[in-house]
């Protein structure tokens, strides 16, 4: 308990003691640290009597509570019946990146037209300037988009009473939680110089995630100044380049110190000029520069001291800071918000979007189904995975619909815990050991990289005949040198749409494996074959299933940022082709969160992948084949992969296709 009052009043006093460009005076801030000190026993004296609550970690239900805002009382949860989530979000003018968020226009239109309309947002503020922080913010807002503020503010709260003296259980969530990784905590650029008795410390923000090669180091630097940096520079070789804005382009100043051979730039905001979102645009972007950037308020000290020629060393760190967002879903439980790789409040309406796909995705589990239970959170992790021998319905062939409800969650319940990286994840079945289709693909996922919010339904009931025994043995499992998983499986069963003649529907019988994947280099297409294949005379249709996903990359980014085509030519002469288009698009991947996607990954999470996308599962390319082939004859398929239309030819590391791909025959 001591521990706990002494966390929170470090992070108050840290709060209220940095530098606040709102004119907030620091003898104001040590004047309130006595009633601060009494708050926050009242705080921990409330939140003592949640404990049953498992300390308010992530999957928790919410507590109700109530906020003033500025037109009212906010009141969760809502008197009425209401299935919206809730987003909470504390400000801090302390934060650089919290400052481009609320000051963006582009941000702020992301807010207005992908917020979800099942969602809510109450805007809390950190600092003692609460009451003008909220004023500012729904002003922002309305200056945003005035044409549309009266509907989105009806979904938006805002509050001038500070965190501190709220009253209820949020700043325990708020503060242990803690913000770590991107953009998190407060990112400062620490000044010093022989001539000062104490340094100049101002917030940064770096330039964008995916642009710039160059990390800071530990160690100070040398800060020389540049001018606005719109010409290349010989003097400012192994320093720091100090360079206002404007004159260029933020990559064009860049550039121009990488080739003055200097070892970072900092741009600083003309005086009266939010800090902005540095990033490249367009063809800029293919450039790779390989030199860390970052933006900070003009510091009038600094600019004099270069002027007399003064030396002027720099640092770089971050404080540690309370977490800056957390929700409550649908369902009325706590959670993460991610990483945002960039200041706009598009990554909140993806995190948005995803409870909104969560909610329907509860609501399909209600649906009837015979459920099986093979993995009920068990350890996935290296050469054998997660396995378990399980009893299938004694009915099964009554049934015609097969969905996997699975769900990769982390070893503890914070996203800190889960797994770096993305990995393929494969369940394979085994009904009869000695037979030929033992430890086929069943399904096929990708894990998130950082995050474990991964629940998806998926439709394999092409598949169902592989499940040929009472008992078979499922094996889920991912590269065995990855961080652990913790996988949880069920089987759904059930009996289709209901609506039709169901004894006049169409039932898979036999799956006969076709193709696999391989290194994609100038040979692959030579090792496939085509495969002649008859059918039986039940057959009353023919399906051609295939889960196909691409990975690695050579010189032009294939498998995994590259257009590839996969091609199935039936009796050689019709072509049933399946493009992956959206590989290395910008957004490709995000635009996939309404359908299961987990949103705001660390990495590049928000790029289109080939065939794939991190924290989703693969869903299976179904086509019907059956006008193509002679019902009574022999018939071939033959199968080939090309890059952009042609046959790949890598010059280096040339990358992969995972592939199963099946023939399903139906009566």
């Amino acid at each position: 308990m001591h521990y706990c009052r002494s966390l929170l009043l470090y992070f108050l006093v840290c709060v209220c003691a940095a530098s606040n460009p709102r004119n907030a005076k620091s003898s104001d801030n040590l004047e309130h640290l006595e009633h601060v000190d009494s708050l926050t026993q009242n705080i921990l004296f409330q939140l003592k009597t949640h404990e049953g609550l498992g300390g308010f970690e992530p999957g928790d239900i919410a507590p109700a509570f109530t906020v003033q805002t500025l037109d009212g009382v906010f009141v969760y949860p809502p008197q009425k019946e209401s299935r919206s989530a809730l987003i909470v979000h504390a400000f801090t003018n302390k934060s650089a990146f919290l400052e481009c968020l609320w000051t963006w226009n582009e941000s702020l239109s992301d807010l207005l037209e992908y917020l979800p309309p099942a969602a809510q947002f109450l805007f809390l503020s950190l600092d003692e300037t609460a009451s003008r922080d909220a004023l500012w913010m729904r002003e922002q807002v309305y200056r945003a988009t005035a044409h549309r503020a009266k509907e989105i503010l009806s979904r938006l709260y805002f509050s001038p009473v500070p965190v501190y003296a709220l009253g209820n259980w949020i700043p325990r969530v708020l503060y242990s939680w803690g913000c770590g990784g991107h953009n998190c905590g407060l990112a400062q650029v620490v000044f010093t110089s022989s001539d000062w008795s104490i340094p100049v410390i101002s917030k940064r923000l770096n330039a964008r995630y995916d642009w710039l090669n160059g990390r800071w180091g530990a160690d100070p630097y040398r800060l020389l100044d540049a001018g606005d940096g719109c010409k290349p520079d010989a003097s400012i070789k192994g320093a720091v380049a100090w360079i206002s804005e404007g004159g260029c382009s933020f990559f064009t100043k860049i550039k121009n110190m990488a080739e003055s051979n200097a070892t970072g730039v900092l741009v600083y905001a003309l005086p009266g000029n939010p800090i902005q979102d540095m990033n490249c645009i367009g063809d800029e972007c293919s450039t790779s520069l390989n030199i860390p950037a970052s933006m900070v308020h003009v510091e009038p000290s600094v600019v004099q001291a270069l002027r007399l020629g003064q030396k002027v060393n720099v640092t770089f760190q971050i404080t540690p800071s309370p977490n800056f967002f957390f929700a409550i879903d649908q369902q009325g439980a706590l959670s993460g918000m991610g990483w945002f790789l960039y200041p706009t409040f598009r990554f909140i309406a993806w995190q948005a979007q995803w409870f909104v796909f969560y909610d329907g995705l509860q609501e399909r589990l209600k649906s009837p189904a015979s459920v099986v239970s093979v993995f009920n959170r068990s350890l996935m992790q290296g050469e054998m995975g997660a396995q378990a021998a399980v009893d299938l319905p004694a009915d099964l062939l009554d049934y015609d619909v097969l969905e996997l409800d699975a769900t990769l969650s982390c070893p503890g319940r914070r996203d800190e815990t889960c797994a770096h990286w993305d990995h393929t994840v494969q369940l394979y079945v085994c009904c009869d050991r000695i037979g030929p289709y033992c430890n086929l693909e069943l399904g096929r996922w990708i894990t998130a990289f950082r995050r474990g919010t991964g629940h998806w339904l998926t439709d394999v009931s092409s598949l169902i005949p592989l499940l040929n025994n009472a008992t078979c043995m499922f094996t889920m499992k991912t590269v065995p040198w990855a961080m652990p998983w913790m996988a949880s499986l069920n089987l759904r069963f059930s009996r289709g749409n209901r609506t039709g003649n169901y004894s006049e529907r169409l039932f898979p019988f036999r799956v006969i494996p076709l193709f696999n994947g391989g290194t994609f280099d100038k040979d692959y297409n030579n090792r496939y074959h085509e495969m002649k294949f008859s059918l039986p005379a039940s057959t009353k249709k023919v399906e051609l299933y295939a889960v196909i996903t691409a990975h690695g990359y050579d010189e032009n980014f294939c498998g995994e940022f590259c257009v590839t085509s996969h091609h199935f030519l039936i009796n050689r002469s019709v072509n049933n082709s399946l493009t992956f288009d959206t590989a290395g698009s910008p957004l490709g991947c995000a635009m996939r969160v309404p359908e299961g996607a987990v949103p705001n990954e660390h990495g590049t999470w928000l790029y289109g992948r080939g065939g794939w996308c991190d924290g989703l599962q693969v869903d299976p390319w179904r086509t019907d084949i059956t006008s193509q082939l002679d019902m009574s004859g022999t018939n071939s398929v033959l199968y080939f992969g090309l890059f952009e239309g042609r046959n790949p030819n890598p010059k280096t590391d040339p990358g992969y296709i995972i592939m199963y791909s099946y023939l399903v025959y139906y009566k």
